[in-house]
């Protein structure tokens, strides 16, 4: 059982991750910025263990770098480590949205249905633009990772993956024209979760996982530019 000085350094430790990993993923803390514990807990108004303690939650996401006798930076990203994460991040979707498609309903299409058209109005206002979706509920691949009824991929997905996935989208949120394209893919692969064909929504998924990944590869080495993932 937890003693209150034990619970109040718990809250005070996820009131600082939240506040930095928020300032991480808006581009407001830089990749290679230096996170310094006593500036950190100056700033906060909270001693040193609940600063160490959030900065080792935003490692665990991966948004954030710890090096013995360095100390903590946001992560800075390169070409291998972003592949390999989408290596990941399309086996697990296209899984997430194979059985999601096993577990269709007429709720679920709906849902889908009603998400896209939303999606849609936005990336009318930004045709050459990128797909940029919000958070939580209106963010088609979170909905699909639900609807798979797997808490294990929902949990992967979004503590570890989307995190990281967000800290490349910081640097990279503009492919021209890749908005249509992505939102095209999201309508297929939600017609055949609606269709119930799991074959097909799962490859829809990694077809969809790949184009991304291109688009975002060939702006890995245009570090001025800014691609949507």
């Amino acid at each position: 059982m937890l003693t209150k000085s034990e619970e109040s350094r718990g809250v005070a430790a996820e009131r600082v991750a939240l506040a930095l990993q928020e300032e991480i993923l808006a581009g407001r803390l830089a990749p290679g910025s230096r996170l310094g514990e006593v500036a950190l807990a100056e700033r906060f108004e909270v001693s040193r263990g609940p600063v160490r303690s959030a900065l080792n939650q935003l490692a665990d996401a991966g948004i954030v770098t710890i090096v013995p006798n360095s100390g903590a930076r946001v992560r800075e990203m390169g070409r291998e480590d972003a592949r390999a994460l989408y290596e990941v991040r399309a086996a697990l979707e296209a899984e997430a949205a194979r059985l999601a498609a096993g577990q269709a309903d007429a709720r679920s299409g709906e849902t889908l249905t009603q998400l896209l058209g939303q999606h849609a109005q936005e990336v009318s206002s930004h045709p050459q633009g990128a797909y940029l979706q919000g958070p939580g509920d209106r963010d088609f691949h979170i909905v699909i990772a639900r609807l798979s009824g797997n808490p294990l991929i929902l949990r992967y997905l979004t503590r570890e993956l989307y995190p990281q996935l967000s800290l490349l989208r910081v640097k990279h949120r503009n492919v021209t024209g890749r908005g249509q394209a992505a939102l095209l893919e999201h309508r297929r692969i939600a017609e055949a979760i609606a269709c119930g064909d799991g074959e097909v929504a799962a490859l829809l998924m990694r077809r969809h996982i790949r184009a991304s990944w291109e688009a975002l590869e060939a702006q890995l080495a245009a570090p001025s530019e800014e691609s949507e993932a």
